[in-house]
């Protein structure tokens, strides 16, 4: 049986950067599962057709069709006990926090701060669709939204919690990574693989934090490709 997720890509077919999609790959490298990445773009939306879905991750597995990255955990945690993501319904719970966190308050401070460098990164069929329809969520041109001072500030106050717990542990799930790690992590590695913008100084215990998940798993994060690894791609 060969197992598929249906994995974002950019202007070259091994940059993956959603933030989604990497929540999906770090949960199935914590579970041990072999995974065959296909390459799917913003506006190939008919690849997805036999899922009811427009969007990325999509998981097949055997008979099983898994949409929405949080559900994919849901989902892994069913069908695979061992090694549990999620933990119990308390457990749970608590962790819906933290991709509510990653998701309301990383994410719009990161775009904010690499939008131009994340719409380079996209597939040039993907960037007017890419333009278009977040140009149309944000009310402005993406000239206009990009502010990497503003993205910047607003990142570094988002990032307090989160280094409150990281001066206690070296995961946030405790003394190894599951999946309220990899639900925040999937935001960095986005902007990691699109970007070379600092997002996290050095002596911030984020970014030790950063460190040990890049190198989790055989190296997962840190073998990926970045757009400054494709030639003439990054300016």
């Amino acid at each position: 049986m060969t197992r598929v997720l249906y994995d974002l890509c950019g202007i070259d077919e091994d940059l993956r950067f959603s933030p989604f999609c990497w929540r999906a790959k770090y949960a199935l490298a914590h579970k041990g599962l072999e995974v065959e990445t296909r390459p799917w773009h913003f506006t190939d939306k008919q690849a997805l057709a036999f899922a009811d879905h427009d969007r990325v991750p999509v998981l097949v597995d055997g008979d099983e069709v898994v949409t929405d990255s949080y559900e994919i955990l849901r989902y892994l945690d069913r069908a695979y006990p061992e090694a549990p993501l999620l933990g119990d319904a308390l457990a749970e719970a608590r962790t819906r926090f933290l991709k509510h966190y990653a998701e309301r308050s990383l994410q719009p401070a990161m775009l904010r701060t690499i939008i131009m460098d994340l719409l380079n990164a996209i597939h040039p069929d993907d960037r007017d669709y890419f333009r278009e329809s977040r140009e149309k969520r944000f009310g402005r041109t993406l000239e206009e939204f990009h502010s990497p001072a503003r993205g910047l500030a607003q990142l570094d106050a988002a990032l307090e919690p989160l280094r409150g717990r990281l001066e206690e542990a070296d995961y946030l799930d405790g003394e190894a990574p599951a999946a309220g790690d990899y639900l925040v992590f999937g935001c960095f590695m986005w902007a990691r693989c699109v970007s070379t913008a600092d997002l996290v100084s050095n002596a911030d215990p984020v970014y030790g934090w950063l460190e040990r998940m890049l190198d989790q798993h055989g190296g997962l994060g840190r073998k990926a490709m970045r757009v400054t690894d494709i030639e003439g791609a990054y300016r």
